[in-house]
């Protein structure tokens, strides 16, 4: 089997002069979830090359056993890296795609043509998609052949507006990802903040924050199998 992750390339939280990028654990927890029942992973991104990462979530308060490992993992760093062009991308040649989240997606995958092409080709093929934490976002412009958004009437998740406020971006971020899945005709729910939870809708797979991370891709590896 072959999963592809899409990874932000985008570093800029708004104009706050900090830093954003893709949130380590929502890559190491499922790359492993995936890497260590025999899956081969595909990195990429809109500009290719090494994704920024949001220097947050490698401080040590949000390390675990998986970002640690990741962190270690030779082979990873290398994919890391150099992940592929999100444009270079044959869907044909997948099982599945994966969007780890972090602010980054909000301002560059949920507007990027390519993203936007996949996610809605992963639809028309019944391909397996998943989404954690901020990745939910890029469902915003997706649209199904009769035009309507592709969330409409689909049971999803995402990072809620509570965390958003925990963290101090509400009026940061373009915009808040459980009002926009709403917006868009989604039956949204969720958990307790911060606690893991995740939703599955056909081939739809989206988990709530990080802590959702690793359940996400346990749900699609069931569903793979």
């Amino acid at each position: 089997m072959k999963v592809l992750m899409v990874l932000t390339s985008h570093d800029e939280l708004g104009d706050t002069g900090h830093k954003t990028g893709f949130w380590l654990e929502e890559l190491a927890a499922p790359y492993y979830a995936f890497i260590d029942k025999g899956v081969d992973i595909v990195l990429a991104s809109p500009k290719g090359g090494l994704p920024p990462l949001d220097p947050t979530s490698d401080k040590e308060d949000f390390q675990t056993d998986s970002t640690r490992r990741f962190t270690a993992d030779e082979q990873a760093q290398a994919l890391l890296a150099n992940t592929h062009k999100l444009a270079s991308i044959n869907l044909a040649e997948y099982d599945a795609v994966f969007y780890p989240g972090g602010h980054g997606p909000l301002w560059d995958l949920t507007n990027d043509k390519d993203s936007i092409a996949l996610i809605e080709a992963c639809y028309n093929t019944d391909k397996l998609l998943g989404l954690v934490c901020h990745a939910p976002g890029v469902l915003k412009y997706p649209k199904k052949a009769d035009g309507s958004p592709l969330v409409a009437g689909k049971n999803v998740t995402g990072f809620t507006n509570g965390e958003e406020d925990a963290v101090q971006l509400t009026n940061v971020v373009p915009f808040l990802v459980e009002d926009m899945l709403q917006e868009n005709g989604a039956t949204y729910s969720k958990a307790d903040d911060w606690h893991p939870y995740a939703v599955v809708d056909g081939k739809l797979v989206t988990g709530q924050n990080p802590a959702s991370s690793e359940l996400v891709a346990e749900k699609m590896l069931a569903l793979l199998s």
